[in-house]
């Protein structure tokens, strides 16, 4: 149990954390993401710092930050779980002319929570793209022939930095069979980008091998027994960037934009 004064810190911290990730327009986000802004509060970094490179380890311990959660009470705009999909995922809609239509894209979440953010933000309308999260795979058979109705088609793929979430490119196909033609874009996130963001991370076991197609730099930090979740990008940032690349919007890079990147966003554009 964490002592009174650090008690009042971290009530104080939450209110704070709560209101900056809600902004702007009173986005709705999970209690994940409203833990990774507390300690963005409690260890607050120069805006539009990009270089060097890092990770941050957390300030608080996941079991105060809920103490202090639980005394704080109701937090406008934080989502309570859902309940777990009926599978396969999009079994069910009453409408079933729906099927006959063309699918030009499909995001799919390594974290149901942050599938479920996606959906309570409105990316499926304002991107025009549905968002599951994997465990509401396998998708529905009528789901992946849509994605057969349309040339270059793509599932794009949302995961953590870390040795589980990085496999999840490759793991996906095992999850749901997805077409023939059908591209698969990861979209991140990898160690690289996280240190960008000088986002929060967390310890988990050293991986044994790592994969050869990360950096030198990406496969030292997960040596270390480093992640970074998904989680740990800020709501804002995140629908911002997701609308982005799954519109496949490029944008030409000017020094002026340059210097808004890490507000714009943390991914890379994907090259493969």
């Amino acid at each position: 149990m964490a002592d009174p004064v650090t008690s009042a810190v971290l009530s104080r911290a939450v209110r704070i954390a709560a209101r900056r990730a809600g902004a702007p327009g009173d986005l709705r986000f999970t209690e994940r993401q409203l833990y990774y802004e507390v300690c963005r509060v409690l260890l607050p970094l120069p805006g539009g710092l990009r270089r060097p490179a890092f990770t941050v380890p957390a300030t608080v311990r996941y079991p105060d930050f809920r103490a202090a959660l639980a005394a704080h009470g109701p937090v406008p705009g934080l989502l309570t779980p859902e309940p777990p999909r009926a599978r396969p995922a999009g079994r069910h809609t009453t409408e079933p002319d729906l099927f006959d239509y063309g699918l030009p894209r499909l995001l799919v979440c390594e974290s149901t929570e942050i599938a479920q953010m996606l959906r309570a933000n409105g990316i499926p309308m304002e991107s025009a793209c549905p968002v599951v999260g994997a465990d509401e795979l396998p998708l529905d058979p009528r789901v992946a022939g849509m994605l057969e109705l349309v040339e270059r088609s793509a599932v794009f793929l949302l995961h953590d930095a870390s040795p589980h979430g990085l496999t999840f490119p490759d793991r996906v196909r095992e999850l749901t069979p997805i077409p023939d033609g059908v591209r698969v874009i990861p979209l991140g996130l990898r160690p690289r980008q996280a240190s960008t963001l000088h986002a929060t991370h967390l310890p988990v076991a050293a991986p044994h091998t790592v994969d050869s197609a990360l950096d030198q730099w990406e496969r030292d930090w997960l040596r270390r027994g480093r992640c970074v979740e998904i989680a740990a990008v800020r709501p804002a940032a995140l629908l911002r960037t997701v609308h982005r690349l799954v519109r496949e919007v490029r944008i030409r890079e000017t020094s002026t934009q340059w210097n808004r990147l890490r507000t714009t966003g943390f991914l890379t554009w994907p090259t493969a």
